[in-house]
């Protein structure tokens, strides 16, 4: 145990020190017009001064020095987002410094509203004829090939996989093991929701499925978490009998919050 808490002392220290060397090259890199400011005087130094930036900022100048400095204290999200913005950083910089100040990054809005690229499309064309589709962090579903709607049963109305698997009648019939998963979908979905509290996506989701599905919200309200454990996809085709998928799931990292999930045919 000494050994992991020497470890994570000094994780923290290296954080602490790449921090203050992180926003103290932010700061240096703005002019005060960069941030509507009038310059007074002469500058030693280029860049903004710390009490500037922590008028911009609205904190203390004692609390921003002591976090330029790399000291260990407290930092809300309210107030790392209020220091973003005062220097200006861009999304990947904002992340970059929730990390550093040992906070969950917020999840990238990069890919909402976002087009599906043809580069993407015609990765789920060239899967084809095995199943393959795109969805985002809620669950929505983006893009699916046809060997997916063919085999499990998408149609033209089906938008979010968790909406379709307790709603949609043949989608949900193909599965061959569906209430003995059922709890575990939902428990994965929870916990994919608990990494974003304050993200309504998620809750637009639970609402509209609450809404049409008792047994969605009787298990909801369950509350349980876990992770997917159906890494192999069992469906019941009508007209090929039962079939057995290997499940790989892909981030897509230039559109964070998207996802390919990739059915292979299990060998018999």
């Amino acid at each position: 145990m000494s050994g992991t808490t020497s470890r994570s002392a000094e994780a923290r220290r290296v954080r602490r020190e790449q921090l203050r060397d992180f926003l103290r090259t932010r700061r240096a890199r703005l002019t005060p017009g960069d941030v509507g400011l009038v310059s007074v005087g002469r500058r030693r130094t280029p860049g903004l001064r710390r009490e500037e930036v922590a008028a911009l900022a609205g904190v203390g100048v004692s609390w921003y020095t002591w976090l330029e400095q790399g000291r260990d204290i407290n930092v809300s999200i309210e107030v790392l987002d209020a220091i973003s913005g005062a220097l200006r950083l861009t999304e990947p910089e904002r992340a970059h410094l929730y990390v550093l100040a040992g906070v969950n990054p917020p999840p990238a809005d990069g890919a909402l509203g976002a087009e599906v690229t043809p580069e993407l499309r015609r990765l789920l064309d060239a899967w084809t004829p095995r199943p393959a589709l795109l969805r985002d962090r809620y669950w929505n579903l983006l893009a699916v090939n046809d060997a997916a709607q063919t085999v499990f049963g998408f149609g033209d109305t089906d938008h979010n996989c968790l909406i379709s698997f307790f709603t949609n009648a043949r989608y949900r019939g193909m599965h061959v093991h569906w209430a003995s998963v059922a709890p575990s979908v939902v428990a994965a979905f929870r916990a994919d929701a608990a990494h974003a509290p304050d993200d309504p996506g998620f809750g637009r989701v639970v609402d509209e499925l609450s809404a049409v599905s008792p047994e969605f919200a009787e298990m909801w309200a369950r509350h349980e978490v876990g992770v997917p454990v159906q890494v192999v996809k069992a469906v019941r085709h009508p007209e090929a009998g039962e079939l057995f998928f290997d499940l790989t799931t892909l981030a897509v990292v230039d559109n964070p919050g998207w996802y390919l999930e990739l059915y292979n045919p299990r060998r018999p």
